[in-house]
């Protein structure tokens, strides 16, 4: 499990595997936003935590497809399900490399721009404990969906077709844990929910993902 998680580690870094496209991405959304809606402070810090995590949110979804369509390109994911490591344990892994080179670099780098778009420093430390508890289950669902979609042609935009209708709860926790804490309210029930949410993707999708790659191995 080591040697794959460092393997997709360098895969990642080296071969374009989407870490520093996730924070590229991540930077010209939140870049572009202030454009768009205008240069009015009040408005921006009224939509800051919605648009930092949404642009986190479509930062995952760049590197999704690349989780297990190289490996099944170049039959390296044939090896791996017939190795001794469990496929559970593969996928969690892949799961895990992912969260590494995109989940915790968006998640360091979302207070720097929250300053562009001038979020109360109040908000600040709330949106790096939300990230960090939610980012997880983005990379877990994403992974779920890579393994549903491997092996198919140009199965990029189903990836994301599949994967979006189940970020939105992840989505609507996060924001709103951020939004509470920046208006003074307790932000104790959206943290459980963001955390029951991670911990139950967590628990559950690398056995269903592990199902979804041997049915499409077959």
């Amino acid at each position: 499990m080591k040697a794959l998680l460092l393997r997709d580690l360098a895969l990642a870094v080296k071969a374009g595997g989407g870490f520093g496209l996730s924070l590229a991405f991540f930077l010209i959304v939140t870049v572009l936003v202030p454009f768009g809606v205008g240069p009015d402070t009040g408005i921006l810090s009224e939509v800051a935590s919605g648009v930092l995590w949404v642009g986190a949110l479509l930062a995952c979804l760049l590197s999704l497809d690349r989780i297990f369509q190289l490996d099944f390109e170049d039959g390296s994911l044939d090896l791996l399900v017939t190795a001794p490591l469990p496929l559970e344990g593969l996928v969690a892994v892949k799961a895990f490399a992912h969260w590494l080179t995109t989940g915790l670099p968006l998640t360091l780098l979302a207070p720097v721009l929250a300053v562009l778009l001038n979020l109360d420093p109040a908000g600040f430390p709330w949106l790096v404990i939300s990230l960090a508890l939610g980012t997880p289950a983005l990379s877990m669902i994403g992974t779920f969906g890579a393994a549903l979609t491997v092996g198919l042609k140009r199965g990029g935009l189903l990836l994301s077709l599949l994967v979006l209708p189940l970020y939105v709860p992840t989505l609507i926790f996060g924001a709103e844990t951020v939004r509470r804490a920046v208006d003074g309210f307790d932000t104790t029930t959206p943290l459980l929910m963001l955390s029951g949410i991670t911990l139950g993707t967590i628990a559950l999708l690398p056995f269903a993902a592990a199902a979804a790659i041997r049915i499409n191995l077959r």
